[in-house]
């Protein structure tokens, strides 16, 4: 018998929603009047601490968009904001405090008080 060599194959990079985000995304959705939406994250450059989060509805996914699915929403990253979210979860929080989606970042080395903003 011969050996075959096999090369793992690296994990799909990947943000999570939580049920709670997953929840509010799908009535936000249902409230527009765009038919099939999904939720898109974003990384850009600016805020005080280097880079912000950018979260909108969008109506066109790109070729080489990474999509995940959690409760029948869909998760929409480009690739390169995927190098700085790679890990993150967005979940959705309201309290007494506010109400607002939260990013929790692995990758974050330093945040402003806002919560926005990463470097």
């Amino acid at each position: 018998m011969q050996a075959i060599s096999i090369t793992p194959r690296a994990a799909a990079p990947k943000v999570t929603l939580t049920s709670a985000a997953a929840a509010k995304v799908a009535d936000l959705i249902a409230r527009e009047d765009e038919g099939i939406m999904a939720l898109r994250l974003g990384v850009r450059p600016g805020g005080c601490s280097g880079f912000s989060y950018e979260l909108e509805l969008d109506s066109k996914i790109d070729d080489a968009d990474i999509v995940n699915t959690f409760d029948g929403v869909k998760l929409v990253v480009d690739p390169q904001s995927m190098e700085k979210v790679n890990g993150a979860e967005i979940d959705y929080r309201d309290t007494l405090q506010g109400a607002g989606f939260h990013i929790n970042n692995p990758n974050v080395e330093r945040a402003c008080g806002c919560g926005n903003s990463f470097s």
